[in-house]
């Protein structure tokens, strides 16, 4: 019984960096700047304060979000747009490869024909 538990514990918990995520994308979505209790109200589940607190100050660390002082605690608010983000961990993957022609040949083969168009109309505003 207390094996089924405790397999039953590791299929709840997050995949790495998955609590982060939803952080940055609470922020994201907010018009200002959030305390840790406003993030915490915005995400799924029954998350203690001190994770989200934790997890603020992790990302604060990684550069990742600007904090200013308000009242006795703090507000967040994310360093950069979601899309930029995007962009800067796509350009990071891509800098680990040790092929840079087969890495981008695969993404470009496996993109839907209408996100093929649209890289092509941006390649194309690029260039002009």
């Amino acid at each position: 019984m207390q094996e089924a538990e405790e397999a039953g514990a590791a299929n709840r918990r997050r995949a790495p960096g998955a609590l982060e995520s939803s952080v940055l994308a609470a922020l994201w979505a907010a018009e200002e700047p959030l305390t840790a209790a406003q993030v915490r109200e915005r995400l799924p589940g029954d998350l203690a304060q001190t994770t989200v607190l934790t997890i603020l100050f992790r990302l604060y660390e990684k550069g990742m979000l600007t904090r200013r002082r308000a009242g006795r605690g703090y507000v967040y608010a994310p360093e950069r747009d979601e899309a930029s983000h995007t962009a800067g961990r796509m350009r990071s993957l891509l800098d680990q490869g040790s092929d840079r022609e087969a890495v981008l040949s695969r993404f470009v083969s496996e993109l839907s024909p209408e996100d093929e168009r649209l890289l092509q109309r941006l390649l194309g505003e690029h260039d002009g």
